[in-house]
């Protein structure tokens, strides 16, 4: 599906290669029967970041500045017009180093239980809410992400100027930091309306909560590692962001066991608003999906109870970046 969803943009790429790193299946022969350049990497220990690596040191020493690199997932599958929305932003002489996708969670068959499904609608509407917010931000984005983004050649090469490889091979999240090391070198990035792809959802609470535990102890990390700078100063404002609204919930939900412990509801009126407010965001920012997200929405606990998963998940990267557990991936 995503050779498939390659090959039928309406700007035709040059070509396809296909990375096979330590494959146990029959991605290789897939692949080069659906007519795309198999590349199996050696001795990779760096998972997707060294797979990259491997490839990007044979494609980029050859490549000129008017070359484009798409990376994208396997699991990935870009909308028709992906390509051709992404080249306009990169035209000869563009000071844009990579045009990166907004997506959608793709609909599962149909045959997963009550606590998957959930599981797996709710990631679906927190990405249609990444999406609106991204279009009403004109494209403005903080990470190229990893689903399918296209690069400038000479963005890629003067990372590899100044250390040797694209991607950083010891952080967490490889995206991520691309995307601060691209921007640290004076290069702009965007998400543009057009360029939309859809990407497999993780199928289990248990999947989301390694997922998200990476992402979120990963993004800390680059932080640190980057510093306090102009290109790092929005992300360190939603870290902040992201702290209060888990003091907020805390408090919320405190004030609320009180007031129905103590049978004072006196206390309720300014969280009753707060949740009105919350109410009419979770049910608009889904509008896009359709009707029925829109009733779950509104029905209020899912969407609590996903993101107080999400917050306790936040909770547990911050606490295991101070503590310094060993991360695993």
């Amino acid at each position: 599906m995503a050779l498939a969803s390659v090959r039928q943009q309406t700007y035709p790429v040059d070509e396809i290669i296909v990375i096979a790193d330590n494959c146990t299946d029959a991605t290789p022969a897939i692949a080069q029967a659906a007519g795309a350049r198999v590349f199996v990497t050696q001795g990779n220990r760096h998972k997707k970041a060294g797979a990259l690596n491997q490839v990007l040191a044979g494609l980029l020493p050859q490549a000129s500045g008017h070359d484009r690199i798409m990376v994208m997932d396997a699991d990935s599958m870009l909308d028709p017009g992906f390509t051709e929305a992404a080249m306009a932003w990169l035209a000869p002489g563009s000071s844009y180093g990579g045009i990166g996708g907004t997506f959608r969670g793709r609909p599962s068959d149909g045959s997963r239980g009550l606590l998957q499904r959930w599981v797996e609608e709710s990631q679906r509407s927190e990405y249609a809410r990444y999406e609106r917010d991204v279009r009403r931000k004109g494209g403005e984005v903080l990470v190229l992400t990893g689903t399918a983004t296209i690069f400038n050649v000479t963005a890629l090469q003067e990372v590899v100027a100044r250390r040797g490889q694209v991607y950083d091979t010891e952080v967490l999240t490889e995206d991520n930091e691309l995307t601060l090391a691209v921007r640290h070198l004076g290069w702009q990035v965007r998400s543009p309306a057009a360029c939309t792809l859809s990407t497999e959802v993780m199928a289990t609470w248990r999947e989301l909560y390694r997922q998200r535990l990476r992402w979120k102890r990963g993004a800390m990390e680059n932080l640190r590692q980057y510093g306090l700078t102009r290109f790092t100063a929005k992300h360190w404002g939603y870290q902040v962001v992201g702290l209060t609204g888990i003091l907020v919930t805390a408090l919320y939900l405190a004030t609320l066991a009180y007031g129905i412990g103590t049978a004072t509801m006196h206390l309720q009126g300014l969280w009753m608003g707060v949740t009105l407010i919350f109410l009419a965001e979770r049910v608009v920012t889904v509008r896009s999906r359709g009707r029925r997200p829109m009733i779950v929405a509104a029905t209020l606990l899912p969407e609590m109870v996903y993101d107080l998963f999400l917050q306790a998940t936040h909770l547990k990267a911050i606490a295991d970046a101070i503590i310094g557990r060993r991360r695993e991936w």
